[in-house]
């Protein structure tokens, strides 16, 4: 990249291309922790800014934005896109937010050697999730501005046809001072994506499980204090594609109307949902009532408590959420007027790059009508309402499915009670729920990109 070129049209590189840079760091020393990956004296340098700004804002971030001064907090420095551009030159993305809950998606450049970097450029990228505009690369490997509207899908995720890519699972364990156990998701192949596990490389001896339900393998080690520190990676190359509308591969859409711990039978759903659905005839229309209700009076907003944990009675009231609580509620919402839906949960893999970090997990849904499967992504819909047509009806290939299904039973299963989804671990030391650390990686390998 000549920076000399990409910096004077507005320092316009914005987190998801910045990502790249990074990987090929970590694909050059796959054993590298991420602090090796990215800089931490970035994430020093965005911190000191943001709370000495805060200061002088008297406890905010103020921030100049469509002619009103917005007051901010911190919310979280996306780590996995912190990224050195040359020589002191340098750039954050980071998540904040106003006290009534809305989330701006905020880049950063700075420049500066270690100790002594300063901010010289701010601009908000996304609001709730949605993009004011993307990226698309020059030939000259310059990049600029588009708008929403005039982007293609694959500048706004979605790759159509196959996509085929290396994923990359690598958990942290911390510090472990009794006996622990750890479950992992282990994807399998289905007829729209094809597995081949390139490594597994664990701290102690792992088996396999077998979940019943849904059909789900799982990685399970037991661990003691003398692998405090250590770390598990998974390296999978992944096939997938396209998921439009599908046969049902069997007669079982009443194990779908079945509740869970967090999506449960509840007289409010019943209710909402014959509301939203009366005068309309067929499960198709209804769904597609249902889909377009969640999306019109949900926010999506990774901020506050409660979110992410996909509780359909939280986002019901709260009416905010990240995808586990938009699709809990339409899941909820469809099986309260007896149409069966399911969950499934992995990671989208970005599509304007070839490599880089990911941003987290992601999960979808599908409902069940005259013999076929219908693939839904609400929250993808919400943040681009071009692509709402779409996403009623398809996944778009550039994806892995980790796990599917909730409240998961495996044997062992954790002290806690049932798994509510599987895609970061889930770690217990001493038979106590403990936090461990994961980050998702890809390097696309499969040439001419659809």
């Amino acid at each position: 990249m000549n920076l000399q070129n990409t910096l004077p049209a507005a320092l316009i590189v914005c987190a998801s291309i910045l990502g790249c840079i990074m990987l090929r760091k970590e694909t050059q020393d796959t054993s590298t922790p991420l602090s090796h990956v990215v800089p931490g004296d970035i994430q020093e340098g965005i911190e000191t800014h943001i709370e000495k700004q805060s200061r002088l804002g008297a406890g905010y971030f103020r921030l100049s934005f469509e002619g009103k001064e917005l007051r901010l907090k911190l919310v979280r420095i996306h780590t996995e896109y912190l990224a050195t551009l040359e020589p002191g030159v340098h750039f954050a993305c980071v998540d904040l937010a106003c006290a009534d809950g809305t989330v701006y998606d905020v880049d950063f450049f700075l420049s500066g050697e270690p100790g002594g970097t300063i901010v010289t450029e701010t601009t908000v990228h996304k609001v709730n999730g949605k993009p004011l505009y993307v990226w698309k690369q020059r030939s000259d490997e310059t990049w600029h501005r588009v708008a929403v509207d005039e982007a293609t899908p694959e500048l706004l995720g979605v790759i159509t046809g196959r996509d085929e890519f290396e994923f990359v699972y690598r958990a942290f364990l911390p510090e472990i001072s009794d006996f622990a156990s750890l479950w992992l998701p282990l994807p399998t192949s289905d007829a729209f994506q094809t597995i081949d596990v390139k490594a597994i490389d664990t701290p102690a001896k792992y088996e396999i499980l077998h979940e019943q339900e849904y059909g789900n393998r799982i990685l399970f080690m037991k661990l003691g204090p003398e692998h405090s520190g250590q770390t598990v990676t998974m390296r999978f190359q992944v096939q997938r594609l396209e998921k439009g509308v599908y046969d049902a591969e069997s007669s079982d859409g009443n194990k779908y109307l079945q509740p869970e711990s967090l999506v449960p039978d509840a007289q409010m759903f019943r209710d909402l949902a014959n509301s939203i659905v009366a005068s309309k005839a067929g499960d198709l229309v209804r769904a597609r009532a249902l889909y377009d209700y969640v999306i019109d009076n949900l926010r999506y907003a990774r901020f506050g408590q409660n979110w992410g944990q996909g509780d359909a009675v939280y986002a019901c009231n709260a009416r905010s959420g990240n995808c586990s609580d938009f699709h809990a509620l339409f899941i909820a919402l469809c099986r309260a007027v007896d149409i069966p839906a399911r969950f499934a949960i992995g990671a989208a893999v970005p599509s304007e790059r070839n490599e880089g970090g990911i941003d987290g997990y992601h999960c979808w849904a599908e409902f069940y009508t005259e013999g076929k499967w219908w693939p839904v992504d609400i929250s993808e819909a919400d943040k681009c309402s071009r692509l709402a047509g779409y996403f009623f009806g398809h996944h778009p290939a550039n994806r892995i499915e980790l796990s599917r299904g909730r409240d998961l039973k495996p044997d062992p299963h954790p002290s806690s009670g049932p798994i509510n989804f599987l895609a970061y671990p889930v770690l217990e030391i001493g038979g106590k729920p403990a936090q461990i650390k994961v980050v998702f990686a890809f390097s696309r390998n499969f040439a001419g990109k659809l």
